[in-house]
């Protein structure tokens, strides 16, 4: 059941959002040579507490995960892309961290993602970051009422067909609000003016994510983590961001955020064939 939320309920979740932007904030100014992802772990369970938000990761058990999760951030490197469990892994030189979270204030969630380079970034790990958040701001603009899901799907397989990078639908945005996942799937692939038509009141959760080289997944004996096939480096981005009868308004924008705009002309070459 799809709910569409009044604007009173839309300013809720840009509170939960604001301050979900300010983890991924913090986050990202940890993320260093040497930082231990459970540092960052623990980190994150602090700011969350003395916010007295609540974790909507903790305890999350989906058909796709294995058993209760009992961390309260995503936090995957290189390769690995989604659901990557915190553990004890000490970040190096070049690394590529991405960071999703979700929390929920006052009963209403919020969800947002980003991906960093630690230490001395590589010319394309900044690029398939780039990529992602070209196609996130993209989506963003395709949120607008009147238009389709589809036109949203459209908008990230443009941005990613443009630098070369496979899409992967088996995991893409999703609806939210009283809850970290509601109805409606969002695939990172589709055709415009195809699905349910949007309108205001509608909050979803958009997340561009790809590999450089794969459109395939596998699974690390966590049960959780997910990684690229081929091993092949990965990033994702994601925003909640609620339809408005004035167009889209993003509730999780960092302070410090310039939104990515399609720059055609300085992209370097695609990384494939």
């Amino acid at each position: 059941m799809i709910e569409l939320k009044t604007p009173d309920e839309i300013r809720l979740m840009h509170t939960t959002g604001r301050f979900v932007a300010e983890v991924l904030t913090e986050v990202g100014r940890l993320a260093d040579v040497g930082v231990n992802l459970m540092d960052l772990e623990h980190h994150v369970r602090g700011m969350i507490e003395r916010r007295g938000a609540e974790s909507c990761y903790w305890d999350y058990a989906p058909s796709f995960g294995r058993g209760p999760f009992r961390n309260v951030i995503c936090l995957s490197v290189n390769d690995a892309v989604l659901h990557g469990l915190p553990h004890d892994y000490t970040l190096r030189d070049g690394d590529v961290l991405s960071a999703d979270i979700a929390v929920s204030i006052d009963g209403w969630a919020a969800d947002s993602a980003r991906t960093v380079v630690v230490g001395t970034p590589a010319e394309e790990d900044l690029r398939i970051i780039r990529a992602t958040e070209e196609a996130l701001e993209a989506a963003i603009g395709a949120a607008r009422p009147g238009n389709r899901l589809g036109d949203i799907s459209a908008a990230i397989w443009a941005v990613a067909r443009e630098y070369g990078y496979p899409v992967n639908t088996e995991f893409g945005g999703h609806g939210i609000g009283r809850t970290m996942h509601e109805d409606l799937h969002v695939p990172n692939k589709g055709q415009a003016g195809r699905g349910m038509k949007l309108r205001p009141g509608l909050t979803l959760a958009l997340e561009p994510w790809f590999a450089r080289t794969t459109d395939r997944i596998t699974y690390d004996p966590d049960g959780w983590t997910i990684r690229s096939a081929d091993g092949s480096r990965t990033a994702h981005s994601e925003h909640t961001v609620a339809i408005t009868e004035d167009g889209p308004l993003v509730l999780t924008r960092r302070e410090a955020e310039v939104p990515a705009t399609r720059t055609t002309a300085a992209r370097p070459a695609a990384d494939t064939p």
